[in-house]
């Protein structure tokens, strides 16, 4: 499992994803798909891949956690997290697709047609 596999299971999903790193910090995969790490003020003296390799434990935390009747957030070992990141690749019938991300353009604007001339 690598930061991609999180990066697109946090996106699909709207959810953050939370692991501890060796030195004690924290990172947080957020639901835009980017890695942040809490109270970080320099440069990091650590590669966040390997610290990934490391970690045990995961939180999946919905954005609207603390709300009344929402999802709690769950913890999941290792394996259980790399069963979700292949589930998800798994579930589109085969296509894959790595463009999840990236903005699809509203079909009820037409182009301008282009003057010849």
């Amino acid at each position: 499992m690598k930061l991609i596999d999180l990066r697109k299971l946090a996106i699909k999903k709207q959810h953050r994803i939370r692991f501890h790193l060796r030195n004690g910090m924290e990172c947080v995969m957020d639901q835009r798909g980017v890695a942040l790490v809490p109270g970080l003020d320099r440069i990091p003296d650590f590669n966040l891949e390997q610290e990934l390799e490391a970690a045990a434990t995961f939180v999946i935390e919905p954005l609207n956690v603390g709300e009344k009747n929402a999802p709690k957030a769950v913890t999941l070992t290792r394996e259980e997290l790399a069963g979700m990141t292949k589930a998800g690749a798994g579930a589109a019938g085969g296509h894959h697709d790595d463009h999840d991300d990236e903005p699809v353009p509203d079909p009820s604007q037409k182009a301008s047609p282009t003057s010849r001339g």
